[in-house]
Order: C-alpha cells, then structure tokens, then sequence
C-alpha cells in the first residue's frame, strides 16, 4: 500500500504546448494506453470530462484538463489504433468523443472481471484480488470541476491509470485460462459500436424519482412543468439538478397542487439551495401545469413493449412457459460457463424471443432471431441450442396436459 511519504506529486496539463509535448511523449510509449476519465456527477449538469488520465509503459502518467486543452484530435490521431485500457469503458466513452478522443480497439477490464467469473468487480477489488494492491476510492465522488485539484485527489487519478496494465494483463490471462478470449474480444467490441438508446422526446420528467407515486393526469402535468423548469435552470447554470431542488420537492408539490404562490413557500418538504431563491421560476412551472389542457398520460408512452412479466400468464401464456422453461435452461449455461446470467444473454433479448418466438419453431430460427435483436455470434452458439429445446419443451407441456385430460 502507498503511504503518504513515499506519494509521487503530479501537475495537471492545461495548456496546448504541454499538451502537445504529452501527445509526442505518449505516442512514443510502448504497449497498450490506460485511459481513465473523471466527471462532476452530482455537481455539474453537464457530463463531460474534467480530468483525462493517461498512462503508456515507456512514456509515464500524464493528466489533462479538457476544458483547457480543448481539443484532444492529436492525441487521437497518434493512438487510436492502439488498444486502449478501461475499467468499465461504457461509463467513459461519450466523455472522451466529446473532445475527440475515439478508440478503435479496446479492453474493459470490468467487463472482462464479469466474463472471468470474479465475484465483485469494483477496481479496487480486482485490483486487490488479482495485484494484492489496496486502491483506496474515497474521492471517485469528488467535485473534479473543483480548480485547482487537491493533490491527494491528482495521486487518486494517478493510481486509477498506473496500474490498469497490469489489471489488463492479469484479467486477459484469467480468460485465456478459461477459452474466454474471443468472448472477450466480442463483448468488447459490442461496447464501442453500442448506441445509447435515446430518451423519448420531452419525456425526460418520467424518469424523476418517485413520480410513480403521483397520481392524477393534474399532478403529473405539475410534475412535467416543474422538472423541465428545473432542467432548464440546471443546463443554464451547469448545476446538477438535484442539487437545485432534489426530486422528492418535486414530488411532493405535484401532490399537493398549491393555489398560489404562498401555498407553494410553505410546502415544508419543498427544500433545496433553489427552492427559495427561485421561486418564482417554480410557481410559474406549477401554473402552466394547472392550466394544461393536455395531460400527460398516466402510463409511460413507448420503451419497452412487451407487458410486465407477471401478466404473460394471462396475456400470452405460451409466451409465459418459454420464458420459463429457457430462463431455467439458461440459468444452468451461466453456471457452467462461469459467467453472469445477464452476460451470456440481456434479460430483454431473452424475453423478446420468447413472447415472439420464430415460427416454424426451429434452432436456425432461433439463431437469426437473437442476431436480429444484437445477440453476439458466441452467444448465439451458447445459446441457439438451449433456448430452441426450452421452448420445445415448454410448448409440448400443454399438449402432454391435454391428453392426460383425455
């Protein structure tokens, strides 16, 4: 473990001739690049990056600071074809394309933790685990807007890239011991090309925390006008919005429907840093609400379109015992192979084969199927054969009850 006296100072580059002579120095290192990425989540609305950390054997450590350097397309440019080293890259990546920084071949050493079969995968305790090195995280939820960075906080970001070469290596040869390379190298893969799916269009206020609580087309038109009043303030001022108003505010005004202005003030469980100061801008929301002519619906329009689990017995209970009968199958394939259930296939993938299974009902079938929906090739190889005879099973048990009545 590092002790405080034998810490090493670092400095962070925030000017475009540091930056460049870093780029030069990078580009001549050796052997994969550790990338890491801190954010203000919960301080700042904005998601873009506020500390870059890089390591390359043979070159060193070196931390930027994007909104002073700018454009990072020198970088880029000199490294992209290399591999670049993450731990849980899908957390990272839309930070990094915002200032240009784009890998063409990666390796998550999270994502790899999973497919190994570790139990927990938090860096600090693979690190621990698979380097016996004690990687204290007590500022990962720091204010990395915050200028300058305290030192300790600069030796955290350090550390997080300094060892991640190692990580890679000792986690490639955990899935080179397992055959598990290859699953790897889709997996990763399938993190670079994966597309965040969009949220619908003013539809954003759904995911405030505890709407589903309010009830009534009047209180849910409040709840939409208060949040976007709040989003907008919070991308005006780059604020985290719960630290405007938090969400249960929100919450409990919708609920309570206040008459006026007064009314609003003294809703003791509306608090937060703005709930006072911007007062105004909350009652005007709370009035265009409670004039609404159009409300919104009380079920959430479009994501998934399949109906809840529990109601496919009802529904479409064909459906119903597929599900069954392949989530069991399923389950044991995790098992044997060592890797977490949602790995070898995402519970939507599975649910949406079998409430539309292909019919003729046969094992090709099944295996375009889980490709059309974005099931990788080794996991259709994995699973093509399984699901096809879970669900020939759980269609013949309705036919087996029909002639035992008989």
């Amino acid at each position: 473990m590092v002790t405080a006296d034998d810490k090493p100072t670092y400095r962070v580059i925030d000017n475009r001739e540091e930056y460049l002579s870093a780029v030069e120095k990078i580009a001549a290192g050796e052997g994969p690049i550790a990338v890491d990425a801190e954010r203000a989540s919960g301080y700042r609305y904005s998601q873009r990056a506020y500390l870059i950390q890089v390591f390359r054997r043979g070159a060193g450590t070196f931390l930027f600071d994007p909104p002073a350097v700018g454009s990072f397309a020198e970088l880029n440019e000199a490294i992209k074809s290399t591999e670049w080293v993450f731990h849980a890259a899908s957390q990272d990546l839309d930070c990094l394309r915002e200032v240009g920084l784009d890998p063409e071949l990666i390796f998550d050493t999270e994502l790899g933790a999973r497919l190994a079969g570790l139990p927990r995968v938090g860096l600090g305790t693979v690190v621990e685990s698979l380097l016996g090195v004690h990687l204290a995280k007590e500022h990962s939820a720091a204010d990395w807007s915050t200028r300058p960075l305290p030192d300790s906080w600069l030796v955290y970001a350090a550390l997080d890239v300094e060892l991640l070469i190692d990580l890679r290596d000792a986690v490639a040869a955990l899935l080179e011991e397992q055959g598990k390379s290859e699953i790897a190298r889709q997996e990763f893969a399938d993190v670079l090309t994966r597309i965040a799916r969009p949220s619908s269009r003013g539809e954003g206020w759904r995911r405030l925390s505890g709407v589903h609580s309010v009830k009534g087309g009047r209180n849910l038109a409040v709840a939409k006008e208060l949040w976007e009043a709040r989003d907008a303030f919070a991308r005006e001022t780059d604020i985290a919005p719960g630290r405007l108003v938090p969400d249960s505010s929100l919450v409990a005004v919708a609920k309570a429907l206040p008459a006026n202005k007064r009314e609003l003030a003294a809703i003791k469980e509306f608090t937060g840093r703005a709930s006072r100061s911007e007062l105004g801008r909350w009652w005007d929301a709370v009035e265009v609400g409670l004039a609404a002519t159009e409300l919104p619906s009380l079920r959430t329009p479009g994501g998934d379109t399949l109906p809840p689990v529990k109601a496919w017995s009802d529904r479409n209970p064909d459906a119903d015992r597929r599900l069954k009968a392949a989530k069991a199958a399923m389950t044991e394939l995790a098992e044997e192979l060592t890797i977490p259930l949602e790995n070898v296939l995402t519970p939507v993938v599975l649910r949406e084969i079998s409430w539309d299974a292909p019919d003729p009902l046969t094992e090709e079938g099944v295996a375009a199927s889980l490709a059309q929906l974005g099931a990788r090739p080794w996991q259709i190889e994995a699973s093509a054969h399984i699901i096809h005879q879970a669900f020939v099973e759980a269609m013949q048990e309705p036919e087996q009850a029909d002639e035992t009545a008989s």
